[in-house]
């Protein structure tokens, strides 16, 4: 069911959907942030940008798994991004 707004019946379903996904980015940027801290807790987010330096999260399977669903909804981010933008271009 879309909604609609001032600008058209897509723009409001489209900025909820980018919401959406911005959402489940950020909580799964915290569940990997606290698991690599649980497994050394001098690390920050921004350490996380190169977890092959941390020995403890590269041979760490469940860290390995939350990155990579944290590198699967940003994937899924930027194509439904692209998509949305893609067909509300003007013709």
């Amino acid at each position: 069911m879309a909604t609609e707004d001032a600008r058209g019946p897509d723009v409001s379903l489209a900025e909820a959907l980018e919401d959406l996904l911005e959402r489940m980015v950020a909580q799964q940027q915290e569940r990997v942030l606290r698991q690599a801290q649980a497994l050394c807790p001098r690390l920050c987010a921004d350490d996380l940008l190169q977890p092959d330096d941390y020995p403890e999260l590269a041979g760490n399977a469940r860290w390995n798994y939350e990155d990579g669903v944290l590198a699967g909804l940003r994937a899924a981010q930027m194509a439904v991004r692209v998509e949305l933008r893609r067909r509300m271009e003007p013709t």
